[in-house]
């Protein structure tokens, strides 16, 4: 790839003037390899720059100053834009140059795609597993709220007419069971006492007549 320069060595203008030693100038001091093509002096070199510079990048009058700078055919800019790029240490990537490793340009293109130490187009690994532990969660709290939703349904469901009078025979009858165990205990007879008790104790006259009546059956 040959960088080419188009100047105007018989200008009489001293802005001009300034601007290509400029541009040359910076491209010595880096050691690109150029070829400068003087308009002046040759009517070819001043219409093929002249038809090949862009129309967005021309002047109104419609005739392009000089320098101009082109990349093989390739067209790279004029001195403003060249300026713009010395500026922002982008010149490499203006004139469509590789930057040479160790320089500023290569630097600044190498931590461009670093954001935090790592690369924005690569995703970290701990997001999916981040992002499935909180579906989890989340589903595990709507499984939650489901059951809680059902039970609570569940108590505020309102009793039938039948379920209602059928607990009320229930406490009827055990009422009335418990009233039929007072009343056999009030009706059972008391037990008789023991034949211990129905004998009456022996009185003392009652023990000698006895006595009395053995020994007159001895004799």
């Amino acid at each position: 790839m040959v960088i080419k320069v188009y100047l105007a060595s018989s200008s009489g203008s001293t802005a001009i003037k300034k601007k290509q030693q400029d541009v040359v100038g910076f491209l010595e001091a880096l050691k690109i390899e150029y070829t400068p093509l003087d308009i002046a002096c040759s009517e070819e070199n001043r219409m093929w720059m002249r038809e090949n510079v862009p129309g967005e990048k021309k002047p109104t009058n419609g005739i392009p100053l000089p320098p101009q700078i082109f990349n093989e055919e390739g067209y790279c800019g004029d001195y403003e834009t060249f300026f713009d790029a010395k500026e922002d240490n982008q010149v490499y990537a203006f004139l469509g140059l590789p930057p040479p490793p160790g320089s500023k340009e290569a630097l600044q293109a190498e931590q461009v795609p670093l954001q935090n130490g790592t690369d924005p187009d690569q995703e970290p690994e701990d997001t999916p597993r981040k992002e499935a532990s909180e579906e989890e969660g989340e589903e595990g709290e709507e499984e939650e709220d489901v059951e809680e939703q059902e039970a609570q349904e569940e108590d505020e469901q309102p009793v039938s007419e039948e379920e209602d009078q059928a607990g009320s025979e229930e406490e009827e009858d055990l009422i009335i069971s418990e009233d039929e165990e007072e009343l056999r205990e009030l009706e059972e007879p008391e037990e008789p006492q023991s034949e211990e008790e129905e004998e009456a104790p022996v009185t003392e006259e009652e023990e000698e007549e006895g006595a009395d009546a053995e020994d007159e059956e001895d004799e």
